[in-house]
């Protein structure tokens, strides 16, 4: 039957397509403002479109890698300009948006794999990576910085970034672990924080990064937002290292609720 439908999508019309994609989104209670209102959105026009052109999941992964790339590699190599900024921040937001378009292709197709699961994590870590690594090539090459207060900015945020993902990741995989050992399915959280956490989850929307770079030609204006970003973003991450503490300890105390 499956099959059946996807020869019937194959065959239909973008609309069609959008449709059925609307109807295999997750939810998007708790998740950040750009993210949920913007990014899903987007993400689906993209996805019908990939599936018209028979792409798979892992070639709009890729694809996702290869905007990035190009954003980045302008960041490093451009000294900062008034056109530079738009265009990365541009590349960098269809770079998320492909980002979104490869997990609701997988889910338009029957589901994803563990290994374009795999992949899709690699290339959100190695993005976290390349981004903070380009920015701090650019100020210490084009902007002329030299204080080490201001060029180990970037690198805390690499450093915060990373712990945001690895510790999002590994605290999701022991709860599934925990499930399974108990001999119970594993039920993904929804959010379930409404519009409260959506807003305080602002700092973490890595669309209001993206969208930061808009202002990489207006080097102290960026720097301030970049400062800002990574100063919330912490205090976020402080928040969140312990309420996901305390659920693994609860855990381990009491099992799964």
């Amino acid at each position: 039957m499956a099959s059946l439908d996807n020869a019937q999508i194959r065959s239909g019309t973008y609309r069609s397509t959008l449709g059925r994609l609307a109807l295999a989104q997750k939810p998007g209670r708790g998740a950040p403002p750009y993210s949920r209102w913007v990014n899903r959105r987007v993400g689906r026009w993209l996805a019908a479109a990939a599936y018209l052109a028979r792409l798979t999941p892992n070639q709009v992964t890729m694809l996702s890698a290869l905007t990035t790339l190009a954003a980045l590699v302008l960041v490093a190599a451009v000294p900062p300009s008034w056109w530079l900024g738009p265009l990365v921040a541009f590349l960098l937001l269809l770079a998320y948006a492909l980002d979104a378009a490869d997990g609701q292709l997988a889910r338009l197709t029957g589901g994803g794999s563990k290994a374009g699961e795999w992949l899709d994590h690699v290339v959100d870590a190695a993005k976290i990576g390349l981004m903070h690594t380009a920015v701090l090539v650019s100020f210490s090459a084009y902007s002329g910085e030299r204080e080490l207060g201001i060029l180990l900015v970037p690198v805390g945020f690499m450093v915060v970034s990373f712990v945001f993902f690895f510790g999002m990741i590994l605290t999701e995989q022991l709860k599934r672990a925990a499930a399974a050992e108990a001999g119970e399915r594993y039920v993904k959280p929804s959010g379930g924080g409404g519009t409260l956490q959506t807003l305080v989850a602002i700092p973490t929307d890595y669309a209001v990064l993206c969208l930061s770079f808009v202002l990489l030609g207006a080097h102290e204006l960026f720097l301030l937002v970049y400062l800002i970003l990574f100063v919330a973003q912490g205090l976020v991450l402080l928040a969140v290292l312990v309420r996901w503490w305390l659920q693994l300890r609860g855990i381990d105390r009491d099992g799964l609720r």
